[in-house]
C-alpha cells in the first residue's frame, strides 16, 4: 500500500486530480509550467501551408495541436490517410484480456485538431529541395516547414509464413495490429499443453518490452487456470539481453527465473510453418547460419519493422532509412526547415509514446527558435518509458535516458514489481494520452520528476 500512496501523490502532481470514473482529467494545473511560444500567423505559401505535419499518430497530433495554437487556423495541415487513431500501448492489455480493443481506438476526426486542415491522403514521397510533399492522388503539397511523424512500418510480409499463420492458425497471434490483437487472448484461453513461444525480431521495433509483457500475462493465466504444468513458456529473442537498460534487464531475468520461463538469446524466428505448427529459428551470428525447428502450441510474433517506404526512398533518410535528425533538437541534419519526431526518426532511444512525448517538448523549443531566427539549443535527453507489465496486477515502470541509465519519476525503486505502477499503466496513462498528449500539452514527466525528487533529479 505504501507504493500505491506514492503513486497517488505522483498522479496528483501530474494531473492535479482525476476521478475514479472515466471522466476527463483536469489538465489546467498540469500545463501551467509549459513554456508558451508566440509566433504571429502568416499567410500560407502559394498552394501550401506554413506547416505540414505528415502523420496523425502520437507525435504528429501532439505537434499539430501545439502548432495550430501558435500559428492559427489555416496555417497547419496534417496529412494522414487513416480514419481511426489507436492508443497502441493498450494492446498488451487487450491481448491479456484486461481491456477490449474498442477501448483503444477513436475516430481520427475526433482527435484531429480543429484548427488544422486534415488532408486524408497517403504520402508517397518527399522533395525537400522544393519544400514539397507528394501524395498518392498525384497532388503535391507545399510547405514552409515540415514535421515528419510517420511512425514505423509493420512488414508482416518480411517473415516467411507469418501472414498465412495469422490468417489460418488461431494459435499464432500478434499484439502489434488492431486487426490481430484480439486473437491473442483467444489463443491464451484455448492453450492446452506444449510450447508457448514468444519472439522478438532482429529489426527495429516499437515498444521493445511488448513482446515479453504478453508472455508474463499468458504465463500467469496458465497458472491460474491449471495449465502451467503442461506449458513450456519460452522467450526467443534475437538480442543478447532480455532488455536494453541493465537495471530493468536484471529485474526481468529474475522474474523469468522465478516463474520458470526459458529465455533463449540471439535466437531469431525466420519462418513459420502453420500447416505443421512448427517454427524455424536461427542462431544469430553463426556462420554458416545454424537453424533449428520447434513445435508450438501457441506463438506470439511481432512482425519485422522498419522505416516507412516513403521516407526510406527520400533525401530525408539517414543510413538506416529513418529520418535523419539531431537527436537532441529534432531538427533535420540537412534541411533546417524539416523536423522529425517519434518512431520514424533515427533518434537512438526506444520507440515509444513516452519518447515521443519527451521529444515533443524539445521540438517545440526547436521550432520556436527557428521561427525567431535563433539557433536551436533544446536538449532532449533520450527519455523514454516502458511499463513492463509482469502480471495482471504487477508492473516494473522502466524509465531511462540515451545512456540506458534510470531516469525515474517516482521516489521509489521502479525496478521492483508494483501494483501501483500497473494501475498507472492501465488506468491513468490512457486518460493522459487522450486528454493531454494528443492535445500537445504533455511533454513528459520532467517537471513532475523534479518535484517528486525535491529538485535533485535530472
Amino acid at each position: 500500500m505504501q507504493g500505491l500512496r506514492v503513486f497517488n501523490r505522483g498522479a496528483a502532481v501530474l494531473c492535479h486530480h482525476m476521478s475514479a470514473s472515466n471522466q476527463a482529467i483536469n489538465i489546467t494545473p498540469c500545463i501551467q509550467h509549459i513554456s508558451s511560444y508566440s509566433t504571429s500567423p502568416t499567410s500560407n505559401p502559394a498552394n501550401g501551408y506554413k506547416f505540414v505535419v505528415v502523420g496523425g499518430g502520437t507525435g504528429g497530433l501532439a505537434m499539430a495541436s501545439w502548432l495550430a495554437r501558435q500559428q492559427g487556423k489555416g496555417n497547419v495541415a496534417v496529412v494522414e490517410p487513416a480514419d481511426a487513431h489507436y492508443y497502441q500501448p493498450m494492446w498488451t492489455l487487450v491481448g491479456g484480456g484486461i481491456k477490449t480493443k474498442e477501448q483503444s481506438v477513436k475516430p481520427m476526426k475526433d482527435v484531429m485538431p480543429s484548427a488544422c486542415e486534415w488532408i486524408q491522403d497517403k504520402v508517397t514521397g518527399f522533395d525537400p529541395d522544393n519544400n514539397t510533399v507528394k501524395l498518392s492522388t498525384g497532388k503535391d503539397v507545399q510547405y514552409e516547414y515540415l514535421v515528419v511523424a510517420m511512425g514505423i512500418q509493420m512488414n508482416f510480409d518480411k517473415l516467411k509464413g507469418l501472414e498465412e499463420a495469422l490468417q489460418n492458425d488461431p494459435m499464432v497471434c500478434c499484439n502489434y495490429s488492431f486487426d490481430t490483437v484480439d486473437k491473442t487472448f483467444e489463443a491464451i484461453k484455448n492453450f492446452k499443453k506444449g510450447n508457448a513461444i514468444f519472439t522478438f525480431p532482429s529489426t527495429p521495433i516499437k515498444c521493445a518490452g511488448a513482446p515479453q509483457k504478453i508472455m508474463y500475462l499468458a504465463e500467469e493465466y496458465f497458472r491460474k487456470n491449471n495449465k502451467r504444468d503442461d506449458a513450456k513458456v519460452m522467450y526467443n529473442t534475437s538480442l543478447g539481453a532480455i532488455f536494453g537498460a541493465p537495471k530493468y534487464a536484471k529485474a526481468l531475468v529474475e522474474v523469468c527465473k522465478s516463474r520458470d520461463i526459458e529465455v533463449n538469446y540471439k535466437t531469431e524466428l525466420v519462418e513459420i510453418k502453420p500447416e505443421k505448427k512448427e517454427a524455424v529459428f536461427a542462431r544469430v551470428g553463426t556462420e554458416p547460419l545454424e537453424t533449428f525447428t520447434l513445435p508450438y502450441e501457441m506463438m506470439h510474433v511481432p512482425p519485422p519493422m522498419g522505416p516507412p517506404n516513403a521516407i526510406k526512398a527520400s533525401p530525408l533518410a539517414g543510413p538506416n532509412g529513418f529520418v535523419a535528425v539531431n537527436k537532441e533538437t529534432g531538427q533535420h541534419t540537412k534541411y533546417p526547415n524539416v523536423f522529425g519526431i517519434g518512431d520514424c526518426t533515427d533518434i537512438p532511444t526506444s520507440k515509444t509514446a513516452a519518447a515521443a512525448a519527451g521529444q515533443s517538448g524539445a521540438l517545440r523549443q526547436t521550432i520556436s527558435a527557428v521561427l525567431n531566427g535563433l539557433t536551436p539549443n533544446s536538449k532532449y535527453d533520450g527519455y523514454t518509458s516502458c511499463p513492463l507489465i509482469t502480471g495482471y496486477d504487477k508492473c516494473i515502470m522502466a524509465e531511462f535516458d540515451f545512456n540506458l541509465e534510470p531516469l525515474e519519476t517516482f521516489p521509489v525503486d521502479q525496478g521492483v514489481e508494483r501494483r501501483s505502477m500497473f494501475h498507472l499503466k492501465a488506468d491513468v496513462l490512457p486518460h493522459m494520452y487522450w486528454n493531454t498528449m494528443l492535445k500537445g500539452y504533455w511533454s513528459g514527466p520532467r517537471f513532475a520528476r523534479k518535484v517528486m525528487h525535491l529538485g535533485m533529479s535530472k
